[in-house]
């Protein structure tokens, strides 16, 4: 059985930064890609950023230069750092992870539950 833990949400003011953390538990033999994702009232999910097991990272236009997305391989932890808020930026922040639970390699996506973020003065 694998977990995805969000943690780190909450509300700050326009302007300010929040760190989120996704830490995976469980039967884990790799974790492939991991990536977060958001989801604003009335709107579609979208993927804020992908990091691959590598290090290699992407960004959706918008977030470019204020997002950063990393990851702990030895604590099968991802982050994502946020500064310069927006209001825009207001979603349930969710992350995804491609995990092998075993040495045969075969992955599965798995998703957490999400973190509230709101920017609001």
């Amino acid at each position: 059985q694998v977990q995805l833990v969000e943690s780190g949400g909450g509300k700050v003011q326009p302007g300010g930064s929040l760190r989120l953390s996704c830490a995976a538990s469980g039967t884990i033999f790799g974790i492939n890609i991991m990536a977060w994702h958001r989801q604003a009232p009335g709107k579609e999910r979208e993927q804020v950023a992908y990091i691959t097991s590598g290090g290699s990272t992407d960004y959706l236009d918008s977030v470019k230069g204020r997002f950063t997305i990393s990851r702990d391989n030895a604590k099968n932890t991802m982050y994502l750092q946020m500064n310069s808020l927006k209001p825009e930026d207001t979603a349930v922040y969710y992350c995804q992870a491609f995990i092998s639970p075993y040495s045969d390699f075969r992955e599965h996506d798995y998703w957490g539950r999400g973190t509230q973020v709101t920017v609001s003065s």
